[in-house]
């Protein structure tokens, strides 16, 4: 059966004496399907909201108000690395083996785990990065001074590059400061889309790639955190008052495409699917899983609680109680990677390096994919596919062709034996004539 799993991390000092739980750990690997467990831990880290990424082989956890980030390994199960950078780290992400970090002044840094190389841009924001998400070909940073900045992914990690980084646009709509940010995966200009959650009670679904502004929700409260499901159907959220929506952006009343009302349309939301328990608080993050069908949330009071989606204003029920304030919860990926290769050890970064050494790992058990694979991991219908299928329509089955002739020429064979057969008792009665 495929197992479900997700890792979590805590931010400040125990709650309480509880003797069952070490004071050391920081963060948590969970198993939760098919029966929920505490499959693994890590020690000796304070890790704020949007400071934790995993990838593969590794967890990055960025450390609260410093310059530090921890590396554990996760086929290891141990500290590998303590990384510091030049200026505090607000908010990471993973987009492949680069680590990208938002930092308190503003700035954005990427980091290649497999050659140590560092790149870093100007300050353009003008307060902290407060959340940061990538996508195949962007990054896309918020931050306190309200605004959203869109980065090329190529542009930022061009080698040799005599020009400064520049965001390619800005979503300047909100109000008051950026609390969450997440996109979709799609690599058509056309159909990828982020929300933004801002401190101003709303979320604003954009096309990241035109700047347009498709769609803005308001909220009763201020959203802490948000999230899309996997397919970029709906939007959840959590408000500050404990409560939890999920948004259909493709229901009966969609909010987008050729159906839905003008994109200046502000939709008031009022329906949540649930109401956390006022003794937990808000939840301070959340993340969905893979199937869409379980919300995870973390709370300041340790829990980490589960909620069923089909099961609207039902109270969710608690997996575990780490006895600190929970800040991050993220879903490890159950689909694998494709990758030829593998980041076992990681290399710290340096800005005064001009070459680099790649160090990874090569996969053995990578094998080319398969047509099936590439079919089922495809959206929609593949283009080769479609353009088989037509050719197979435009020309001719020669082996079909070939035996439809053989049935005709021994049909037609057999039908002149008939005739033939019928010539002859034919004659044979002229001759013989009437009896």
């Amino acid at each position: 059966m495929l197992s479900e799993e997700f890792v979590s991390a805590i931010c400040g000092p125990p709650l309480s004496s509880n003797t069952a739980i070490s004071k050391d750990i920081g963060i948590y690997t969970h198993t939760l399907s098919p029966a929920y467990s505490i499959k693994s831990t890590f020690k000796k880290s304070s890790v704020p909201v949007n400071c934790l990424a995993v990838s593969e082989t590794h967890v990055f956890a960025a450390q609260e108000g410093k310059a530090y980030v921890h590396v554990y390994s996760r086929l290891r199960g141990n500290q590998e690395a303590f990384v510091a950078f030049p200026e505090r780290i607000r908010c990471v992400t993973l987009s492949g083996d680069v680590l990208i970090m938002g930092t308190a002044e503003g700035r954005l840094m990427l980091w290649e785990t497999c050659t140590g190389r560092l790149v870093s841009t100007p300050a353009r924001h003008v307060q902290a990065v407060s959340c940061v998400v990538a996508t195949p070909t962007h990054i896309l940073t918020g931050s306190d001074d309200s605004d959203i900045h869109v980065w090329s992914m190529s542009q930022l990690l061009e080698l040799d590059s005599a020009a400064e980084p520049e965001p390619e646009r800005s979503l300047s709509n909100h109000r008051a400061g950026i609390t969450a940010l997440s996109a979709n995966s799609s690599v058509s200009a056309s159909t990828n889309f982020c929300v933004s959650a801002s401190k101003d009670k709303s979320c604003i679904i954009w096309n990241y790639q035109t700047g347009d502004a498709l769609r803005t929700l308001i909220f009763p409260k201020f959203p802490l955190c948000v999230s899309l499901d996997p397919s970029s159907r709906a939007v959840c959220a959590s408000c500050e008052d404990g409560t939890l929506f999920v948004t259909e952006l493709f229901g009966e009343k969609p909010l987008l495409g050729p159906s839905s009302e003008e994109a200046s349309t502000v939709i008031q939301i009022e329906s949540p699917l649930g109401v956390t328990p006022p003794e937990l608080g808000p939840a301070s993050c959340l993340s969905m899983s893979y199937d869409g069908t379980v919300i995870l949330t973390g709370h300041p009071r340790g829990q980490i609680m589960r909620w069923d989606i089909s099961e609207k204003n039902k109270t969710p029920v608690e997996l575990a109680n780490v006895n600190a304030a929970v800040t991050n919860v993220v879903f490890v990926s159950p689909f694998p990677t494709g990758k030829p290769t593998k980041t076992v050890h990681i290399v710290k970064p340096s800005q005064a390096e001009r070459t680099y050494t790649l160090a990874a790992q090569l996969d053995p058990l990578a094998t080319p994919e398969s047509r099936f694979d590439s079919l089922l991991h495809a959206t929609g219908f593949p283009k080769e596919a479609l353009e088989s299928a037509i050719a197979a329509f435009e020309q001719p089955d020669v082996e079909f062709a070939e035996k439809e002739e053989e049935e005709l020429q021994k049909h037609n064979q057999e039908f002149w034996e008939i005739m033939k057969d019928e010539r002859i008792v034919q004659k044979d009665a002229f001759r013989i004539g009437p009896v």
